[in-house]
């Protein structure tokens, strides 16, 4: 059932990263015929996920971005996939000049997504699924850092660069931006070994942030607005780990503290790659020296609101810079623009995010700087980070075999639509078993722990919990699934046991096989009577199963 559309969010747009998906390689070895994006979780593919977060949101204006590559697969499955063929159609985008291991900042520098990128935009990767209220998060970004007379930007024709579209806008305030970040550990989809962030945050402070009062926590903006931080500092945990060994220990700087003297540091969050951007961060990523998003843009500009001198070497001053001249040269050729005529920021009972500080003398050439200009030090817009509390709401990157599972298991436990009605969550589907008249009656399948789509037949004596089947699969009698994971089209031979194992789409596990958390890749055969623990049934060609460097959702790559 497609997502309902709350008010559309005029002035902005989502970008979803569509990677190769190489730390999933046994079941994406061939991203040209097969990309991470459309592997299944929780018996939809992993696109549709995104998707419907960026429409939950009120935002219409979707943008895949994948290598040419991967670009005829993705086109097939949003014109044949039931699941996407629902949702309204995105604009797809297949830079040239991108590479697999091309890293995100990296990919933000291409030209053709440069001139894609319009407004304030919500970016997020394809193996993102969130039930953080994304309309919730958007609010509590406008509330805590947009600008007197309209929360959003879009890009003008000032050949400067972006023109304010309503009184305040832009010069109104500089707008930071807002990342998410979920906890990794004591959930019940947690997995050993997952890759965490080091994340500093310090709280916000009531007269100088967007920090907007909240009584109690309810659903909706403002229990997003009350897990509001001021980000600090971060970094993948490997990269502060070989810090700490280069350094022979943990080393911090003196004007972190001396700002921030109640920061917090967490070990156990995952950075999920989710962000709320305003559109200058368009312009920060042109920084050569920029590879990743969540390490170099994100780690640098929380680091550069302390950091002295940092926001010079980001480019944050010549980009706001532009910017303020290119929207004092944009005005009306019929006179002065009404924020010129009147002071609204002097009239609001409101207060506006971090700004950079005018010159009060008239600018006459925009390649003159005034005399004291240069020795204006620059205010750093914040970046603020929801960080996630409690055991709700449902936020989970599926990047490894192990996440896909449990991620898939989890799904598999909410109530369907029949069951829930309106309480229903947005990932649940219509029915558990969409197919009951497939299932023999002398087998047991425990509804409440599993999921099985349309055309799947299961023969008598089968014994199926805690599992997820796809669409037209077969399960032969006396099979027994505990715990597993079955792409569509996958056969399960007579009396074969599976516990923990994820089985690729139209594989073939053999009569009597016992398996015990293995991998099974597309289209392979297990032998029958197949006696096997924690190992990977796929045809290698070339592919090392020891580097994850190429994967487009690594830190440092696309």
């Amino acid at each position: 059932m497609p997502p309902s559309i709350p008010v559309p969010q005029s002035g902005f747009q989502a970008i979803i990263l569509c990677g190769p998906g190489v730390s999933l390689n046994t079941f994406t070895a061939n991203p040209e015929e097969y990309p991470k994006c459309l592997i299944p979780v929780g018996n939809r593919v992993m696109l549709y996920y995104p998707m419907t977060y960026a429409l939950r949101a009120g935002i219409t204006d979707i943008t895949l971005i994948t290598p040419p590559t991967s670009l005829a697969p993705i086109q097939a499955a949003l014109q044949q996939n039931p699941h996407l063929t629902a949702l309204p159609s995105p604009r797809v985008i297949a830079p040239k000049g991108l590479e697999m291991t091309m890293g995100t900042a990296e990919l933000l520098r291409l030209p053709e997504v440069q001139a894609c990128i319009k407004t304030d935009f919500l970016l997020l990767p394809c193996d993102l699924i969130s039930d953080i209220p994304g309309e919730s998060l958007i609010e509590a970004w406008m509330v805590s850092q947009g600008a007197l007379g309209g929360s959003t930007l879009s890009e003008g024709k000032n050949a400067h660069g972006p023109v304010s579209s309503a009184p305040g806008g832009e010069q109104g305030g500089r707008r930071g931006g807002l990342s998410v970040f979920y906890q990794t550990q004591g959930r019940e989809e947690s997995v050993k070994g997952e890759s965490t962030d080091f994340v500093a945050v310090a709280p916000l402070e009531q007269d100088k942030d967007e920090a907007p009062a909240v009584s109690h926590l309810v659903d909706g903006p403002q229990s997003v607005r009350s897990n509001l931080s001021k980000l600090v500092l971060s970094m993948p945990m490997d990269t502060l780990k070989e810090k700490m060994e280069k350094d022979k220990g943990f080393l911090l700087r003196h004007s972190l503290i001396e700002q921030h003297p109640k920061v917090k540091m967490l070990t156990s969050y995952r950075d999920a790659h989710l962000y709320v951007f305003p559109y200058w961060v368009k312009e920060l990523a042109r920084q050569e020296k920029l590879e990743s998003v969540s390490e170099d843009i994100l780690g640098y500009w929380a680091k550069a609101g302390w950091q002295k001198g940092l926001a010079d070497k980001l480019g944050m001053k010549e980009i706001f810079h532009k910017e303020s001249h290119g929207q004092d040269d944009s005005g009306s050729q019929d006179g002065e623009s009404l924020e010129d005529e009147i002071d609204l920021r002097g009239m609001s009972t409101t207060k506006i995010g971090s700004t950079v500080e005018k010159p009060q003398s008239p600018v006459y050439a925009s390649r003159v700087k005034a005399s004291n200009e240069s020795s204006k030090t620059i205010e750093v817009p914040p970046i603020l980070a929801y960080v996630q509390r409690g055991s709700a709401p449902f936020v989970r990157r599926v990047d490894s075999t192990a996440i896909l599972l449990s991620t898939s298991l989890r799904l598999a436990k909410l109530e369907s639509t029949e069951e829930a009605g309106r309480q229903a969550s947005p990932f649940a589907h219509n029915q558990k078993i969409a197919h009951p008249d497939g299932v023999a009656q002398r087998s047991t399948v425990t509804k409440s722990d599993c999921l099985l789509a349309e055309n799947v037949t299961v023969e008598e004596k089968c014994v199926i919990k805690e599992s997820v089947i796809g669409a037209n699969c077969h399960i032969s009698t006396g099979a027994r699934l505990t715990r597993c994971l079955l792409m569509d089209g996958a056969t399960v031979g007579p009396r074969a046991v599976l516990s923990g194992c994820v089985i690729g789409k139209r594989a073939k596990i053999g009569r009597e096989a016992q398996l015990k958390d293995c991998e099974v890749q597309d289209g392979n055969v297990v032998e029958d009577e197949a006696d096997a623990k924690n190992e990977k049934f796929m045809v290698f060609e070339g592919i090392d199963d020891e580097d994850d460097g190429g994967d487009f959702d690594d830190e440092d790559d696309f």
